[in-house]
């Protein structure tokens, strides 16, 4: 594969290089990004397509799993956040272990290969005071009843909470819930990586360069992550493609150095500001995604990411079902999960819904007459 970084002068020129398989540039990546006019975006949007179906092909996988929530405690104040809680407040909770086995039984009913379980900065999420024995119990009850399911856990922000908490190495942390049972992590949290948006947006979170220090030590110690990117808020053009270009720039590492993990999946999601505290979502001015914005940014990162990073999904939570198929139409080839029930974004406003059965998906797929199939968290068919 060979990697160009010269200056391209026109849309043209960018979309017949990236057809040609090669690397776009930042530089090319900011000029398409940037295009507002509707024949021009339908060009993209046609040369994502064409990526897609070069890269992954025709079928359009799915995985049947579940969300876990299992608090919305948080010590943390992030200003798109409508899911926090402090311990005492209306609306705040924190799932015991029984309850946890119960929604992991439930989704075993349904045929789930996996549980997603992420959760608030809880300061009380302890065992005999300190943090990491508590994050090992919730992985090893699981596996211990339903040995058979994926657990993709806690977030790089979860992973500096208990090295934090505990006072232990990041290293120590990841390698200690991968012994538990942690089959990959969700690369959540990651937001805009720009210091600058993120001293705005969430500035008690890790600031970016933890961030991909966490995600690339995982993969060097063999836990597969995922990758995303919430956008649509005050991020810059400029930062949208930054962002891109540092998850490239991790995949590339890892794939140099023939790490044992990579990223698995691309997704973008949208701000939903409807139920966000009110001085962002005045800034940002809707409460909803604005889907021709996302469905453009959809492409564009099929561009600039599909030869590292091959899988891409929508959310459609965030931008409905009608909007994710056309988002497989746009460069995404996944459609997601069941998910069987989702806080974070619904208690933002999302409108998307919380549940998908598997028959809801494989009729979104076959409407749009492509091949389904079956995936586990890694993306082999099943």
């Amino acid at each position: 594969m060979v990697n160009q970084t010269q200056n391209i002068s026109t849309v043209a020129d960018i979309l017949k290089k990236a057809e040609s398989s090669l690397d776009i540039s930042v530089v090319d990546a900011l000029k398409l990004i940037e295009q507002k006019d509707i024949e021009t975006r339908a060009a993209i949007a046609h040369t994502a397509d064409l990526l897609r179906q070069k890269q992954v092909g025709e079928t359009i996988t799915y995985v049947i799993n579940r969300n876990i929530n299992f608090t919305n405690i948080c010590e943390q104040h992030c200003s798109f956040c409508a899911f926090r809680r402090d311990a005492d407040e209306a609306g705040s909770f924190w799932l015991d272990t029984e309850q946890i086995i119960s929604k992991a039984a439930e989704a075993i009913k349904i045929g789930a290969t996996e549980i997603c379980m992420q959760g608030g900065l809880n300061p009380q999420a302890k065992i005999n005071g300190t943090s990491l024995p508590y994050y090992l119990k919730l992985i090893t009850e699981i596996k211990l009843n339903f040995p058979q399911l994926h657990l993709h856990a806690f977030s790089p922000q979860e992973i500096q909470f208990i090295a934090r908490e505990d006072n232990l190495s990041y290293e120590q942390v990841l390698l200690a819930l991968k012994d538990a049972g942690l089959g990959s992590m969700p690369g959540t949290a990651a937001e805009i990586l720009d210091d600058s948006v993120r001293n705005i947006i969430c500035p008690e979170k890790i600031n970016s360069a933890t961030w991909l220090e966490i995600i690339s030590l995982a993969h060097r110690l063999g836990i597969p992550t995922t990758s995303t990117m919430l956008s649509g808020h005050i991020e810059t053009p400029q930062q949208q493609i930054a962002h891109l270009a540092k998850l490239r720039s991790l995949q590339e590492t890892a794939i140099a150095h023939d790490y044992p993990a990579k990223i698995t999946e691309f997704i973008i999601l949208p701000f939903v500001g409807q139920e966000a505290p009110a001085p962002l979502r005045r800034r940002v001015g809707r409460d909803q995604p604005n889907v021709p914005d996302v469905l453009h940014l959809t492409a564009v990162a099929r561009i600039f990411l599909g030869n590292w990073i091959v899988n891409h999904q929508p959310s459609w939570v965030k931008i409905g079902l009608a909007g994710a198929k056309l988002a497989l139409q746009q460069g995404c080839n996944d459609i997601g999960g069941t998910l069987m029930e989702e806080h974070i974004t619904t208690m933002a406003g999302a409108q998307g819904g919380t549940s998908m059965t598997v028959e809801d998906l494989q009729q979104a797929i076959a409407s749009l007459d492509r091949p389904y199939q079956q995936r586990n968290t890694i993306y082999k068919y099943l």
